[in-house]
């Protein structure tokens, strides 16, 4: 069953594409994993999004299988980017472009990563991993992975946070 563990994902735009560089697209990002929490399909224990991927920790509840919020997750989040890349006349649109016999743009590459987290090592390494991702010197968004708001450090690391739907990873392991 693969509800007992918990999963590192990490989605990317297609070509690379910093089109998460927009405060609509991280909010998009943030909505639909609040409605995924609340309508109990998921945990989600870490996160952050960078200017053209995003890296999660979440664990599938009841009934629902992680290919199927997956593919929700995806599918909801790339039509809303489109949508707000259109209603914005952006230029990005054309790059996103593909021109397949199912859609004509295409947000997020394909065959995205989940990692089965199989110990607290492995969570708690890809909490680091996820938390560092902004303060990276390729990236450079903050000097402070803790001031970086599109992420779950300052959940960690100051018990504060804007985002509700997130859930300390040791309630997986009973505290």
């Amino acid at each position: 069953m693969t509800h007992q563990f918990l999963y590192f994902f990490t989605a990317t735009i297609l070509k690379w594409i910093p089109i998460l560089n927009e405060t609509k697209s991280k909010e998009v990002i943030t909505n639909s994993l609040h409605f995924l929490v609340n309508d109990k399909r998921c945990k989600v224990y870490g996160f952050v999004i960078m200017p053209n991927h995003i890296h999660l920790i979440w664990q599938p509840l009841g009934k629902h299988e992680l290919s199927d919020i997956q593919r929700d997750f995806l599918k909801f989040t790339g039509q809303q980017i489109l949508f707000a890349l259109k209603d914005n006349n952006s230029s990005v649109l054309n790059q996103l472009e593909v021109n397949l016999k199912d859609r004509r743009y295409q947000v997020w590459q394909r065959n995205p990563l989940n990692i089965k987290l199989t110990s607290r090592e492995m969570i708690e390494q890809k909490l680091d991993y996820i938390h560092a991702n902004p303060v990276n010197k390729k990236w450079n968004l903050a000097s402070d992975y803790a001031n970086y708001k599109y992420s779950s450090a300052s959940y960690y690391l100051d018990d504060n946070s804007n985002f509700s739907f997130l859930t300390h990873y040791m309630e997986y392991f009973g505290f």
